[in-house]
């Protein structure tokens, strides 16, 4: 290998080649350095010398102005004037010659100046040459270095090829011995093959048994599972009809309670009337009742029906926090008045289980109630509120004027007749102050579910009241600013694509009707 690449490459004799071709790049560059300074000298000089002559010739061609001072001497002394006629024939005679002359002295003087700029490119380019060649000749001497360079390391290739060789020659000599030990491997692997062969075989019986063990076991799982399957409808049936139980329970323990309720009312009711008559009797007995007492129980006939109603309101009314829900967005109106009139009182008439005078008193305003029911009235007292037996119309009557900030009165004017009706509204004009508020809330008969169903589920209701008609009664009565809200409306979605009979079908189930005291 080595003996080929020298056949290939002689480096001496390319340095001798280079060597020679350097040498005569200087010698040129040398020479052609010397003529060119002695050439550009030269011609600087006769450029200089035909400037001259060029200004020599132009003066001499200028118009003569002037009579020669040489001609001034005798025989040629003149008469001034003879002078000047003398000097413009001799100007006319010569003036094509005259100007040929200045044509000819401007293209010289052009022809000097190109040559002058041709001088000057000249020596730029001398001086561009020069440096090329300098640069050239480092060049040429760093190739040179390289040259070196690359013999040294073509002899350490060399030696290196060398040592290659003999660790050729050795690892063929290994290769040698590594033949025999490779056969004995081969002989040896053989053998693991037929070993690894009847292992396969082993292995295959047993998957097949495990196989078979598998089919028999899903099968088993699969009917264990069909059965827990079974089980487990049984058990879903089972527990829907203990919820149907559970449900059915609740609504007996919801009954019984209710009736639990009502009973334990009426009780309360009864034995009010007993104690009552009994309390009569002591005082009169052995004489007969006057007319007087027979008149206090007769009066006692009305709160027959009083636990019958507060049951009518538990089961159709709703319960305590949904009413209170309810009331929460008349508090704005309450807290106008209560900022316009002071800190004084609110009067719910018919306050009933007492959810409106409650929700006013945890607001912190002075709220009582009064209501003609024994029974609610005792069950706002067990609550802590501020509730009081009695009509009205009356507990109006015996306040005096300007006392209080609002009177409201939630579904309770449609049990009375308009005369009542015309002087209750009167009353509560009469006792608030200026600026105080009256809420009324009724059932709305636009809705006509409400109107025709719904308003007569409450057998004491006498005939619902259109929002016209109460929004007429307070203004006419005196009050001002009178507006109709209408609340709740219906939740139920009977997918009725008609607005129209949306909204007489579906409205609002009661309005309210507020005026202000002016």
């Amino acid at each position: 290998m080595t003996e080929s690449n020298n056949s290939e490459i002689d480096v001496d004799n390319l340095m001798q080649k280079i060597r020679e071709e350097v040498n005569k790049h200087k010698f040129k560059h040398l020479k052609s350095t010397t003529t060119n300074e002695f050439s550009i000298s030269k011609d600087t000089f006769n450029i200089n010398y035909i400037k001259a002559l060029l200004e020599n010739a132009q003066s001499r061609a200028n118009i003569r102005t002037k009579w020669p001072d040489k001609l001034n001497r005798f025989p040629f002394n003149l008469n001034p004037k003879l002078q000047k006629i003398i000097l413009k024939i001799i100007n006319f005679l010569f003036k094509d010659q005259r100007e040929v002359n200045f044509n000819l002295i401007s293209c010289l003087q052009e022809s000097v100046t190109l040559n002058q700029q041709l001088i000057e490119q000249i020596e730029t380019l001398r001086m561009q040459m020069e440096y090329r060649l300098e640069v050239s000749d480092s060049r040429v001497q760093s190739l040179e270095d390289r040259l070196g360079v690359s013999d040294s390391k073509i002899q350490s290739l060399e030696d290196r090829l060398g040592v290659t060789d003999s660790r050729v020659q050795s690892l063929e000599d290994r290769l040698g011995v590594s033949d025999s030990k490779i056969q004995s491997l081969e002989e040896q692997l053989k053998i693991i093959d037929n070993n690894i062969q009847s292992m396969d075989n082993s292995f295959n019986s047993f998957d097949t048994l495990v196989s078979s063990w598998l089919t028999d076991t899903k099968e088993s799982f699969d009917a264990g599972n069909s059965r827990i399957e079974k089980i487990d409808e049984c058990l879903k049936s089972v527990d829907n009809h203990i919820q149907d139980v559970n449900n059915r329970l609740s609504a007996i323990d919801e009954r019984y309670t209710r009736n639990d309720i009502y009973l334990k009312n009426d009780l309360i009711q009864q034995k009010r009337l007993i104690s009552l008559f009994l309390e009569e009797a002591q005082r009169r007995l052995p004489e007969p009742f006057n007319q007087e007492q027979l008149q206090t129980l007769i009066s006692e006939d009305q709160h027959l029906l009083d636990t019958f109603y507060v049951a009518f309101e538990d089961q159709f009314r709703g319960s305590r926090e949904e009413i209170k829900n309810r009331l929460i967005t008349h508090i704005s109106s309450v807290e106008k008045a209560i900022t316009s009139t002071g800190n004084v009182p609110i009067v719910d008439i018919g306050c009933g289980r007492g959810e409106w005078i409650d929700l006013l008193s945890k607001q912190g305003f002075k709220a009582s109630g009064i209501d003609i029911n024994v029974a609610m009235v005792q069950q706002c007292q067990n609550l802590g509120l501020d509730a009081v037996l009695g009509d009205g119309l009356e507990y109006l009557r015996s306040l005096p004027d300007n006392s209080l900030a609002a009177v409201s009165s939630f579904h309770v004017i449609e049990h009375l007749q308009l005369q009542k009706l015309i002087s209750l509204i009167d009353e509560v004009l009469r006792v608030l102050r200026s600026g105080g508020v009256v809420i009324l809330e009724t059932p709305n008969p636009e809705n006509l579910i409400v109107g025709a169903c719904n308003f007569y589920l409450d057998p004491t209701h006498r005939n619902p009241i259109p929002p016209p008609t109460a929004k007429f009664i307070l203004e006419s009565r005196g009050f001002a600013q009178v507006e109709i809200r209408r609340l709740h409306p219906m939740t139920e979605n009977h997918n009725l694509e008609n607005p129209f009979l949306n909204s007489l079908l579906l409205g609002c189930q009661d309005y309210a009707v507020i005026g202000w005291k002016a």
